[in-house]
């Protein structure tokens, strides 16, 4: 048998015909031990299970304060969250359907919107006493980023060049406390706060600012740490626990995913990513965020009005899809996340369409009880002098025994396809069996697989069973005629 290529992430080419991988709800793991069976796999991305239910709307954001206690905000209403998932309404700010930024001093919440901003002061011991204030003070004049710094909350003024700070551990805003990244003519669309450090961005240029412990005011420029890439969505703009990630923009373009590297940017996209994400009508209403989950960093960046969501794994430095699975048309969309925290010992994300919190588990093979389908779209193999090949047999490497002891995926099924025009159209199909419970010997065999001379070859999986796809395999015959 012949191993043919197959793990690996996404990278859908402008030509199909040169390069049509997918994997959707599946991503790569390296091997650890360097004495595997193969250098790298593909597992099933996390499920959601249900954590809270709350209502208002979509979920615009959300943060924990506390070991027992987080603040969720769903349409207009601001919720206190246990950790059991329970919410109380504490509070109510402007409807509105973008998403909302906030920092926490340990004391109270900082709450933007861009045009409104917010004290929330939570309470551990009685989360229903919790209160909601407007910020009334004509100092603030709206604000899209908020972060928190050396007991400053620090946050950007729409519409200029300006960042203003609040006092040390507290709400007020003195009009005189502001500063300007005014290294280019650009607007400041976002900032965060990244190993003390206020990384400021605008459209053009990004600059990061320092506590130099200064008595007027107590932020300066780093010397040097000027970047000449903007940004291009404010909501991308966000950190690992070691890197800063945003969409870039300049006056020569737009539409690379780079992370920094000291105080320079590195592109991280590829130029399939690229091709991608400039289909979109609008990139600029883009929402990222990171989160780590079993040694794996990932930033995963959904495009709203492109309806997709991408994924980058700092691990393997490779991008992989996340999709929701539509029950009414089977289509693919956009992941449910749209803000996360870690919280309760879970990773807690957001329903962007409905008040719903998910655990993202990988231990969960659904969407809250839709399908999670897991697609792998493998490189094209092709016989390097154009001639036939018969494929008599093709093998899935892949864990087997996966079935569950009733329902659906007791007699758990592989969906195999395959094309013979560059990856174009998918028109042939077998079903092969992953084994029932226990069947721990059953091979993921596809018998009579035709001839082609260049031949795709594509695994989706919609059982609710574990996912681990390690490799694959043919017996091939040559043909000339």
């Amino acid at each position: 048998m012949q191993p043919l290529p197959f793990i690996g992430g996404t990278y859908l080419s402008r030509s199909r015909n040169f390069d049509c991988q997918r994997a959707v709800n599946l991503f790569p793991e390296a091997s650890g031990s360097g004495q595997s069976k193969a250098i790298a796999m593909l597992l099933g991305t996390p499920g959601l299970v249900l954590f809270g239910a709350l209502a208002g709307g979509g979920v615009r954001g959300c943060i924990r304060f506390s070991a027992v206690q987080s603040i969720v905000v769903v349409g207009a209403n601001v919720y206190s969250v246990n950790s059991a998932g329970i919410g109380t309404l504490i509070g109510t700010i402007m409807l509105r359907t973008t998403p909302v930024s906030m920092a926490s001093n340990g004391i109270t919440i900082m709450l933007v919107t861009g045009p409104e901003g917010y004290v929330i002061t939570p309470n551990d011991a009685a989360p229903a006493t919790g209160t909601v204030a407007q910020i009334t003070n004509p100092a603030f004049t709206g604000s899209d980023k908020v972060d928190y710094i050396d007991e400053y909350f620090v946050f950007n003024k729409t519409g200029t060049q300006e960042f203003q700070i609040t006092g040390l551990l507290s709400n007020s805003i003195d009009p005189l406390d502001f500063a300007s990244a005014e290294g280019a003519p650009d607007l400041l669309i976002s900032l965060l706060v990244n190993q003390r450090e206020i990384w400021l961005a605008g459209t053009n240029s990004v600059e990061v600012f320092f506590d130099s412990g200064n008595a007027d005011f107590p932020f300066e420029r780093i010397q040097g740490a000027f970047i000449e890439q903007g940004c291009a969505a404010k909501f991308s703009l966000v950190k690992s626990s070691t890197n800063v990630y945003w969409l870039s923009a300049d006056d020569r373009g737009q539409g690379m995913a780079v992370r920094a590297v000291g105080y320079q940017p590195q592109r991280i996209s590829t130029h399939a990513e690229e091709f991608a994400w400039a289909q979109y009508s609008r990139i600029d209403d883009a929402i990222a965020y990171t989160y780590q989950q079993e040694g794996h960093s990932f930033y995963v960046v959904t495009f709203p009005t492109g309806n997709a969501t991408w994924v980058y794994d700092e691990s393997t430095q490779l991008w992989h899809e996340r999709a929701w699975r539509n029950p009414a048309d089977a289509s693919l969309n956009r992941h449910r996340s749209n803000c996360q925290m870690a919280f309760a010992g879970k990773i807690i994300v957001g329903d962007w369409e409905n008040g719903n919190l998910y655990a993202l588990s990988l231990d969960a093979y659904d969407d809250n009880g839709a399908i999670l389908p897991a697609i792998r779209q493998a490189p094209h193999f092709a016989s390097g002098d154009n001639t036939w090949m018969i494929f008599d047999r093709w093998w899935l490497d892949m864990e087997t025994g996966i079935g569950l002891v009733t329902g659906q995926g007791s007699d758990p099924q592989v969906m195999i396809e395959w094309s013979d025009d560059g990856g174009h159209t998918f028109p042939n199909q077998q079903w092969v069996s992953a084994g029932k419970v226990g069947e721990y010997r059953r091979r993921a065999v596809l018998r009579r697989g035709g001839k082609s001379r260049d031949r795709v070859w594509r695994a989706t999986i919609t059982d609710p069973v574990k996912r681990v796809l390690i490799g694959a395999g043919a017996n091939i015959r040559q043909c000339r005629a």
